[in-house]
């Protein structure tokens, strides 16, 4: 499992996923068709994010299913960015959609 702090145009969102990267195609196509087409995306590790949501991330890691590989963690975009501090997140990950990127 990895869990993601997401930013997007709708704010910050944290989700948890079985997908290896945040880059994935699978998953980027589930984001995009939630309507999350640009962002910018850190990782987290899982034990902080289990240790700050406490029995919720349980609830929701329980839910994550073969067929269902993507689980909404936290989208109250106040606390998801309160919640970790710069230092405890991963390399930030660009994903923006060629056909959206300016020309030279």
């Amino acid at each position: 499992m990895r869990v993601f702090l997401i930013l997007s145009g709708n704010g910050p969102l944290v989700i948890i996923t079985s997908h290896h990267s945040i880059e994935d195609p699978g998953l980027v196509g589930k984001l995009t068709a939630k309507g999350i087409v640009k962002f910018l995306a850190y990782e987290i590790p899982v034990e902080l994010a289990a240790s700050r949501y406490g029995g919720h991330f349980n609830v929701v890691l329980h839910d994550v299913a073969e067929t269902d590989d993507l689980r909404v963690l936290d989208y109250n975009g106040e606390r998801a960015w309160t919640l970790f501090h710069f230092d405890e997140l991963g390399k930030e990950i660009r994903h923006e959609p060629v056909e959206t990127q300016h020309a030279a």
